[in-house]
C-alpha cells in the first residue's frame, strides 16, 4: 500500500470499512454502524474527485472503486433484507443492475472504451446511500400514512432510480452488445 496514491488508498479503505460496517450493525451499535458507512461513502465521493482533478485514475482505481461501492450498499441492503427491512426483491434489483452494467463496461473495455457513469447514475448512488443512512435511524420507522413508512419510500426511491439509470445506461451504450462497439 506503501506505492499506492490517495485515492486508490481511499477506496482500499472503503473496503476495509465493509466489513467492520457490518459487524457494528448486526452485532454492536446501529449508530456506530451509521459513522462507519457515512466515512465509506465520503471516501467514495473523495477518491474521484482527488483521481480526476490530479490525474491520478488508475487501472486499479476503475476496478476496485465500483467494486468497493457494489460491496458497501450490497452489504447494507443484504443486512436490511435479514432486518426485514427491505423485500428481497429489491435487493436484487439492485445486485442485477449492477452486475449487468459491469457486464457491460467489461465487454466495453474488451473494445477498448471506457464507459463513464451518467448523472442518473450518480443520481442513484447519491439517493441509494442517503437512503441506507436513514433506514439506518428511527426515522426509518415513522409512518408516512398508515404502514407506508420513510422505510418503504426509501427503498421505494433505491428502486426507481436503481431502474431509471440501469434503462438510461443501456439506451445509451446498450449499442456495445449488438455491435460489439460504442
Amino acid at each position: 500500500m506503501k506505492n499506492m496514491n490517495l485515492p486508490n488508498k481511499l477506496t482500499v479503505l472503503r473496503m476495509i470499512l465493509v466489513p467492520v460496517f457490518m459487524a457494528t450493525l448486526l452485532l454492536w451499535n446501529r449508530w456506530v454502524a451509521l459513522g462507519v458507512f457515512i466515512v465509506a461513502s465520503l471516501t467514495d465521493f473523495v477518491d474521484g474527485k482527488i483521481a480526476r482533478s490530479q490525474g491520478l485514475v488508475t487501472d486499479f482505481g476503475k476496478f476496485m472503486d465500483p467494486l468497493a461501492d457494489k460491496l458497501l450498499v450490497i452489504s447494507a441492503m443484504v443486512i436490511f433484507v435479514e432486518q426485514g427491512k427491505m423485500p428481497s426483491w429489491v435487493c436484487m434489483v439492485v445486485i442485477a443492475r449492477e452486475l449487468a452494467v459491469s457486464g457491460l463496461r467489461m465487454v466495453a473495455a474488451s473494445h477498448g472504451t471506457v464507459m463513464a457513469a451518467g448523472w442518473s447514475g450518480k443520481i442513484k448512488t447519491a439517493c441509494t446511500m442517503i437512503g441506507l443512512c436513514v433506514m439506518m435511524t428511527p426515522v426509518a420507522d415513522i409512518a408516512i400514512a398508515g404502514s407506508f413508512t420513510v422505510n418503504v419510500f426509501v427503498w421505494i426511491v433505491i428502486l426507481v432510480t436503481t431502474v431509471v439509470s440501469g434503462v438510461e445506461y443501456f439506451a445509451k451504450n446498450g449499442k456495445v452488445l449488438v455491435e460489439g462497439k460504442i
